[in-house]
């Protein structure tokens, strides 16, 4: 069951895109109307086709977003860390949640609810300029994810992947930790376990990464970049 928290509810706003930009009076308005909850690992936040209670925002932890076809497989669309955004689009478009997002490890999380953040963008119009920014951007990658999954092989997806991660804090870093497992990373680039790991496998004979556990480190940025642009195998 999700439970109440404590937390510092405007520093969390200002760690977000959504809300970062706005004025010290806008967030304390904003923090006072949001709900505080946290999430044990492996509980919902949120299922597909429910209706939109609100957006959240993302506080602490980790929370996978993903959608499932009727055999169960199950598609990544992505994995959110503190300062992430979660359940925008229906708080929008008066549809229900498109996808289900469920807590990965201990989360903590601010609703702010549906009604509530309408009256806030009309009240700060910067925040509505935000929202669409944010919307926006959230198109833009779930149509690059469509190119990747229709266009390249499973060594491509991979390789896009790992440049995500790599500029995930915005600038590019060639060496850094993965957090998800091979099969969580296959079923986040439409592939399964043991393909993946032969994709790594490639990556490594090509020269283009090294791993030591969980740690990677791009060898060849360039390289890695022309890789993941090839159409095919």
């Amino acid at each position: 069951m999700v439970k109440p928290i404590k937390t510092d509810r405007i520093a969390a706003l200002r760690s977000t895109r959504l809300f970062g930009e706005l004025a010290s009076e806008a967030l304390v308005d904003i923090a006072h109307g949001a709900i505080e909850l946290h999430l044990k690992k492996g509980e919902i936040l949120f299922l597909s086709g429910e209706p939109a209670r609100g957006l959240f925002v993302l506080v602490s932890g980790r929370v996978r977003t993903f959608q499932e076809n009727e055999d169960g497989r199950e598609l990544v669309l992505q994995v959110d860390r503190d300062g992430s955004v979660l359940g925008d689009v229906p708080v929008f478009d008066d549809g229900p949640y498109p996808a289900s997002s469920i807590a990965e490890a201990e989360t903590d999380v601010l609703l702010i609810e549906r009604d509530d953040i309408r009256k806030l963008c009309v009240k700060y119009p910067l925040l509505a300029l935000a929202a669409l920014k944010l919307m926006a951007g959230k198109v833009r990658r779930h149509a690059n994810l469509l190119e990747a999954l229709s266009l390249h092989e499973v060594g491509q997806r991979l390789a896009l992947f790992l440049l995500a991660e790599a500029r995930s804090s915005g600038e590019i870093h060639i060496a850094f930790r993965l957090y998800l497992s091979n099969h969580e990373i296959a079923s986040r680039i439409g592939s399964v376990r043991d393909v993946v790991s032969r994709a790594f496998g490639r990556l490594k004979h090509l020269g283009l990464i090294s791993m030591d556990d969980r740690d990677v480190r791009i060898l060849d940025l360039r390289g890695l970049e022309q890789y993941a642009s090839r159409h095919g195998s």
